[in-house]
């Protein structure tokens, strides 16, 4: 037998040590290989190396990839050439290049990859020295083939190699859960954790009319009575409207003033200072910021400067955990299922809970809650009864409270098919 043959065995072997190490870095975090270092395993200093910069060297295990693959290749082709292709016998030369395809397929590509996703630590270690050798070997080549890929695609190319983006993410954390790999709590927390990124202070703090506030002048015990009434710590302090909030006064403060003996002393001089958050910003940068600066609530302002509500660190926390309840909250749902396809919807549900939940599409464009829905599709505050048809949906006001929508019932009506809402009286 032809010994170049054994070339081309040689690099299939070779190609499958390579699908397996590119298998294993990838599937490997920093955060894994320093621990593996931690445990003292061999080779996790120079796997740490590795993650520490993955462009730079899974680039040169794809560029040594596509060698092998192609050289293996047209080397079979030109062996089954010289030893079958002579006098026109027959097929052979493409049959055996097709065949070889198939069985690079399932040695490197199958076996290899599935190999190093089973064994994934085992086979990092192993291969990381190969792997710090070629990335040191050909860095210079990959970085000139990458560089040539961003001036043929300006503004398109990676200049870091490969990534994963957040569609790949979720799309695994979907997986992970039908596969079981991750419990249900795991992925709603990995989908939370970009909604987080994206969600701003308006949609997750507590409207003006739901903010409990004391005025400058009123006693400590006001503020007893307050505290022991709806359980917060935190009270804001204002002079003459919420629009002039001088500071926040704390429970223990005021607790402790009146175990002191000083039922007289104002409140102005136990006072903390208030913090202000526009309502545009977002919750994850609120939530570094309460974090640096070490406080736990916040005031909510508009465009205007009126104060529009208020925001606690557990406001921030429920958007990625989801409620946290304690002894003073009261378990009121905010969507009820009354039966017959009708449900009773809080009017400070948020839309896209209620669409979630509901399977429905209401608009979330200029209004985050049920009740800024029906107050733009009325375009004033309607009287308790009235109701108004809009996207297959019939939206009444079940109860109103001065001017507050306080409750919908929704109502499916499959009949309606107009895009405009239709109002109907009581």
């Amino acid at each position: 037998m032809n010994p170049w043959w054994g070339l081309a065995v040689v690099l299939v072997l070779f190609g499958s040590v390579l699908a397996a190490a590119e298998a294993s870095l990838t599937r490997t975090s920093r955060v894994r290989a320093l621990s593996l270092e931690e445990d003292n395993r061999r080779n996790a200093e120079t796997l740490v190396k590795i993650e520490s910069d993955p462009p730079r060297y899974l680039n040169a295990v794809y560029l040594s990839v596509m060698f092998v693959q192609n050289g293996s290749a047209i080397l079979v082709a030109i062996l089954a050439e010289n030893e079958f292709g002579e006098g026109g016998e027959g097929p052979w030369v493409g049959l055996i290049s097709f065949g070889f395809t198939l069985l690079y397929f399932v040695f490197v590509e199958a076996m290899a990859k599935t190999f190093a996703v089973l064994h994934t630590d085992r086979v990092a270690l192993t291969l990381a020295p190969l792997v710090w050798f070629l990335g040191r070997l050909l860095e210079i080549p990959t970085r000139f083939l990458i560089g040539l890929a961003n001036v043929l695609l300006p503004g398109k190319g990676l200049k870091q190699g490969p990534f994963v983006s957040e569609e790949e993410i979720r799309s695994m954390a979907e997986v992970g859960s039908e596969e079981g790999s991750i419990e249900e709590g795991e992925k709603e927390l990995i989908h939370s954790i970009f909604e987080f990124g994206d969600t701003i202070v308006r949609e997750v703090m507590v409207p003006r009319p739901d903010i409990v506030a004391i005025e400058d002048d009123k006693t400590l015990r006001g503020v007893q009575a307050l505290v022991l009434s709806h359980g917060y710590s935190r009270i804001p302090v204002f002079q003459g409207s919420l629009d002039d909030v001088k500071g926040v006064v704390f429970a223990k403060d005021v607790l402790k003033a009146l175990h002191q003996g000083k039922q007289d002393m104002p409140l102005g001089e136990i006072v903390r200072t208030a913090h202000f958050v526009p309502e545009s910003k977002r919750v994850a940068e609120l939530l570094k910021e309460m974090q640096r600066e070490k406080f736990h609530q916040a005031l909510v302002y508009d465009e205007h400067g009126s104060v529009t509500g208020i925001v606690a660190l557990e406001d921030l926390l429920e958007e990625l955990v989801g409620e946290i309840a304690d002894e003073y909250d009261r378990e009121e749902p905010e969507v009820l299922e009354l039966g017959d396809g009708i449900y009773r919807v809080s009017g400070k549900a948020s839309i896209d809970d209620v669409n979630e939940l509901l399977g429905t599409e209401l608009p979330d464009e200029e209004w985050d809650t049920v009740a800024g829905l029906m107050l733009d599709l009325f375009g004033r505050m309607p009287d308790e009864g009235e109701e108004v048809v809009f996207r297959g949906l019939n939206l009444k006001a079940d109860k109103v409270q001065g001017r507050r929508i306080a409750s919908v019932l929704i109502t499916r009506a499959p009949d309606q098919d107009e895009e405009e809402p239709e109002a109907a009286g009581g």
